[in-house]
Order: structure tokens, then sequence, then C-alpha cells
């Protein structure tokens, strides 16, 4: 009977030495972990993570005037760049008190190679105006790999519009794209490439127009950004404004102050706007001018004033409410 009993004892002993802690169970490689819903990223789990996005997973990516803030806080959902497979960060502002649902709707496009900052978004919104930005591929949220404004930025961009004009809160029918600084170059090159996007009109604020004035003379790299050489024809192709504002079917309008942000003359304005008026836009101004007219480049017209108190924001907004009323 001893001799069973020491038997039955050591036996135990040994059970308990083999069976793993809580702590050691943990860190065993066949251990079933069980992930977050942040972490499996599964449609229906109540988060929009890329590649989820409105079209593939509407019930975590649906954004409506309910669920998005009237704020800059962080919120957004993601929408898949069809020649990237780059799930793009973006984001829908509405006015901080909208006692609307029926607002016209910008979508902006940032300057170099950025992206928009929430704030300066928020009040535009504020202006009357639903307002869309995104990360396009390689910045910000927003996966895949820069490609300064050429043709894979341009078809996420295009991709984003389908999406957002789609979405309840944007009326399509009073949809704009707005630009800041090289941002023209994605913006012309979206609008010219895809003619059927459901975009009303376009505003450029003083956008460089070709890959002089983009690397402000081909005379050195800029210290933030590598721009190819300008003697790669072929690169440049793709990501000069000049090359794609001809091809443009919907009104154009340029902002431009009398002291450009980079440039040392206006001279760019010129070149674009008279490109503009002898392509195919139905309707293009420079400022407050008279629209569909040509400018002497040796004789340019006064720009915005510096001290005219009157923001970019404002400038976006005045104008795109104007074109609106003359397209009504």
């Amino acid at each position: 009977m001893l001799k069973k009993f020491f038997l039955l004892a050591l036996l135990m002993a040994l059970l308990t030495a083999c069976t793993p802690t809580p702590e050691e169970n943990s860190a065993l490689p066949n251990s079933p972990m069980v992930e977050s819903p942040v972490t499996q990223k599964k449609c229906g789990d109540d988060v929009c993570d890329g590649p989820e996005n409105t079209a593939n997973c509407p019930q975590d990516c649906q954004i409506s005037s309910a669920s998005q803030p009237a704020n800059t806080e962080e919120a957004g959902f993601w929408i898949m760049n069809p020649s990237s497979g780059a799930a793009l960060y973006t984001r829908i502002l509405e006015p901080a008190n909208s006692n609307t649902s029926s607002l016209p709707a910008l979508i902006l496009i940032p300057g170099g190679t950025g992206t928009i900052d929430a704030n300066k978004a928020q009040r535009i919104a504020d202006e009357g105006f639903i307002v869309i930005f995104f990360d396009p591929d390689g910045r910000g949220q927003s996966e895949g790999e820069e490609d300064y404004n050429g043709t894979i930025q341009q078809d996420g961009l295009a991709a984003v519009i389908r999406e957002v004009a789609a979405l309840p809160q944007v009326d399509e029918a009073r949809f704009g794209v707005a630009s800041f600084s090289y941002g023209v170059t994605m913006a012309t090159g979206t609008l010219a490439r895809y003619p059927d996007l459901p975009v009303r009109f376009y505003i450029d604020w003083e956008g460089p127009v070709n890959r002089i004035y983009t690397t402000t003379g081909c005379t050195a790299n800029n210290p933030r950004i590598e721009w190819r050489s300008c003697d790669d024809d072929e690169w440049w192709a793709e990501r000069e404004a000049l090359n794609f504002i001809g091809d443009l079917q919907v009104p154009y309008q340029r902002l431009q102050s009398e002291r450009d942000h980079v440039q040392t003359t206006n001279d760019h304005a010129i070149e674009i706007i008279n490109a503009a008026v002898a392509g195919t836009a139905p309707w293009v101004r420079l400022n407050d001018y008279s629209p569909n007219q040509s400018y002497d480049i040796n004789n340019q017209p006064n720009m915005y004033a510096e001290n005219s108190g009157e923001s970019t924001e404002a400038l976006f907004a005045r104008h795109a409410l104007e074109i609106l009323a003359m397209l009504e």
C-alpha cells in the first residue's frame, strides 16, 4: 500500500511540473491567439480598416451625417486605389452649425507632396460646404508609395471622387475640386483623363504649371522633394498641368495673388489661363476678371492684393458658390 501511495504522489508531482502556468501558456508558439476587432480587419466588426471601404464593406465604412462629427477630430475611412491597391485614408467634414442636409461639396487636393490640414478644411466647410480630403498614396495614413502626383495618384483621386460623390450627404450635382499649389498637377491630370467624373467645376490656387515652375528653375533639388531631372521627359509628361488643362471639360477658376507663394513671377498663371481658354473648358476665369479671355504675359493684369483681407479659404468658398450659381 505504501508503495502504491508513493507512486501516485510521484505521478501527480510530474503532471504538476509539466502543466504551464497562465503566463507560460500565453508564450507557447502553438497557442491560439484571439485578435482584437481592429487587428482582425473583418467586414462587420464595426471598424473601417483598409482595405475595407464604402464599396466592399458598407456596414463598417458607410459615413453619414449622424456618424461623422462636424469637427476636426480624427475620423475617416479608406478607399481603394485600383491602380496601386493602396487603401487611401479619406475624411469628410461638415459645417460646425449645419442646418441643412443638402450642401455643395468640395474635394481638396494638397499642395507639394503633403496632406490637407484638417483645420483649414474645416474653415472651408464652415463657409457652407461638405469638404472631402484624402491622403494620396504614400502620404499620411494611406498605404502605397509616393508618385509625385503622377497617374497612379491621379487614379486614386478618381476613385475617391467616385465613391464620395455617391454618399448620401454629398450632392453630386454640386460637386467641385479645389487644389492647392502643386495639387494642380494631380487635379488637372485626373479631370482630363477621367472626363466622366461627377465633377462640376475646378478651382486652382497658384499651381505651378510645368517642370520649370515646379522645380523653381530646374537649378537645384528642393530640400524636401527630390524631383526628377527636367531632362526626363517621360516622367514629367504625366506631372505637368499644362499637358492636361487644354482637355478640361468643366469650368476652371484660377486664383492668383500678386506675390505667389513660391514663384518670383506670375507668368505661370497667365500661361495656364491662356492654355485653358484655347482648350475645351466651357468657362475659364482668372480671379474676378471677365471669363474666357487671354492675357499678354508682358502686360499682366493686377492679381489679388496681399492685404485684401480675404483668406484663401474664403476665396475658395466665394468662387465655388459663384460658379454653382452660374451653373444652375
